[in-house]
């Protein structure tokens, strides 16, 4: 196995808690994660959805890891999911305000997640 191979089946493996904090039984882990409220169907909704872009991305993830064919469009698609993530939570840190710490260390990881992935689209497989 290849780093890039590594790569994206360790992010995919990190992702998947993350994911199911947020839809897995949104009003008990993210009221003790953040301190968020969720008590509506709406709200629900929007996270069970979360849940789901972020499963079905470490997925492809996994098959870009184990197909070849799929490696580079894989690693493309993690750097646009994290370098995303972590642009919406600078634009919330200027507008915002500091939040949770956690928070702050999951856009720690996703720009150094995002940057290696730029790293390594240059990389041949």
């Amino acid at each position: 196995m290849n780093v890039r191979q590594l790569f994206l089946i360790s992010t995919a493996i990190g992702l998947v808690p993350i994911a199911l904090s947020y839809g897995l039984v949104p009003q008990q882990s993210l009221g003790e994660l953040f301190g968020l409220q969720v008590d509506s169907v709406n709200g629900f909704h929007i996270f069970r959805a979360i849940t789901g872009l972020y499963l079905a991305l470490a997925l492809f993830w996994v098959m870009g890891a184990l197909r070849a064919g799929l490696r580079q469009a894989a690693l493309l698609s993690l750097v646009v999911f994290m370098l995303g993530l972590a642009i919406g939570r600078v634009v919330s840190l200027l507008i915002d305000g500091l939040p949770n710490t956690l928070l702050l260390v999951y856009l720690l990881l996703e720009l150094g997640i995002g940057v290696l992935g730029l790293l390594l689209l240059k990389r041949p497989d």
